[in-house]
Formats: structure tokens, sequence, C-alpha cells
């Protein structure tokens, strides 16, 4: 089988390096960007598998990545978890409307963050 690309997005360093350790150590090849014009570069780019993308970001914010992606149908294969410290309802809304696959908050486990990424791509 080949191996999954992910793409990790957050403008926190310290979020990026322990996602992209957890995620290589279970075999998926692991590109990182630091803000959304980055990631929108990278993921046009690369169309990575499934992309970890930061809400609270410079430049374009994690919603804003998501619509755009969304627009593009030569990316319609890349999945989406939106990732925020804010929990509340209404921006697990705009996460679904901009159209990602899935939103998670901070912090979360490494454990889940697999579970999360085995559901989504699917083993």
């Amino acid at each position: 089988m080949t191996q999954r690309t992910i793409l990790v997005v957050d403008d926190e360093p310290f979020i990026c390096r322990s996602l992209t350790f957890v995620l290589r150590k279970a075999d998926y090849n692991v590109l990182e960007a630091r803000n959304g014009e980055e990631a929108l570069a990278a993921i046009r780019a690369h169309k990575p598998d499934l992309v970890f993308l930061d809400v609270m970001m410079p430049k374009l914010n994690g919603f804003q990545v998501t619509q755009q992606v969304r627009a593009d149908t030569t990316l319609d294969g890349v999945k989406i978890i939106l990732l925020t410290a804010k929990g509340q309802e209404c921006d697990r809304e705009v996460g679904k409307t901009a159209g990602a696959n899935d939103y998670m908050t901070k912090p979360f486990s490494p454990t889940k963050i697999l579970d999360r990424t085995r559901q989504i791509l699917g083993g």
C-alpha cells in the first residue's frame, strides 16, 4: 500500500512538531506549514490525503483555507480536520459549513489523533 500523506498546519511550533512526530511514528508521510498561505500552497502542490488545519492562524485562517480548497475541484479528495482551542458549537458549525470533514479541540492526545486519522482515511 502506498504511504498516505498528511499535512499538519499550525502556527504553534510545538503542536506542529508533536503532531508530526506521532503521525510519522505511525508511518505516514508528513508535511508541515505554518500559516494559511503556506497551507494552500502545500495542498495545491502535494494534494495530501489529509490536512490537520489550525483555525486561528496568520494570513488566512483555517476556515478560509478550507473554503478555498473546497472551491477547487482538483482537490476533491483532500480530507480536512480543523484544529482549534475554541470548542464552541458555533465554530464547529462554521467549520462544517466551510467543508471540513471533522473538527477537533485542543489539547488532544496522540491516541485520539491516530484514531481520527484512521477513521477519516480508513484503515
